[in-house]
């Protein structure tokens, strides 16, 4: 498995081995071990979930608010699509840095998405499948979304034609609207809530 930084600080993409035979192939689609080792910080999934879409789908842009932040191992497991993560953390370095990758079944290419930055996909093939693993489970009222075609993001979309959105995602609000009202995360509050919880005191043996 390897894990390399994206341009986004503390998003991460994950090329798993496949090894293959005559039957097909098999792979580690997601190891915690090395994914702390890699990154510095633990990653313990709460919640799995998985959307299927049709060809020409878009997604996104979403985060979830700090508390209770979020972090996200993304997979695509059938199909294909262009995956994109965008840095929405307030004082963030990179604030407004974007970062894509083409996911697809074959290849088995994941990408971690730490708290506080957004995540969307255009799907590329028809019943196409993505597999989100959470490191919180869901809290109504928490999702963030960023309209995904954010003049000032700019994001490389590429779709063939207008892709199919939700009413939602049409009607999210720029970057800015949401810096203006309050709803993203800032670098500090997401940094500390990606920082591993300090072990409980140690009270000694009592007989």
């Amino acid at each position: 498995m390897r894990i390399t930084r994206t341009k986004v600080p503390g998003a991460y993409r994950i090329a798993p081995d496949l090894i293959t035979d005559p039957r097909g192939n098999f792979y580690e689609g997601l190891r915690t071990d090395l994914l702390e080792q890699a990154t510095g910080r633990p990653f313990v999934p709460r919640q799995i979930n998985y959307s299927v879409s049709r060809r020409n789908t878009l997604r996104g842009i979403h985060s979830v608010t700090v508390p209770p932040g979020q972090a996200k191992f993304v997979t695509c497991v059938r199909g294909a699509l262009r995956d994109i993560i965008v840095d929405l953390r307030v004082g963030s370095p990179t604030f407004g840095v974007y970062d894509t990758n083409v996911l697809d079944a074959g290849s088995g290419l994941s990408v971690l998405v730490p708290e506080g930055v957004g995540h969307g996909f255009l799907t590329l093939t028809d019943d196409a499948c993505i597999c989100y693993v959470l490191s919180s489970a869901h809290v109504p009222g928490t999702q963030v979304d960023i309209n995904p075609f954010d003049a000032d993001l700019d994001l490389p979309w590429d779709a063939p034609e207008p892709p199919l959105l939700s009413e939602k995602d049409a009607g999210a609000p720029t970057v800015a609207e949401a810096v203006a009202s309050g709803l993203l995360a800032t670098w500090s509050e997401t940094r500390a809530a990606a920082a591993p919880s300090p072990p409980p005191p140690h009270t000694g043996c009592r007989n």
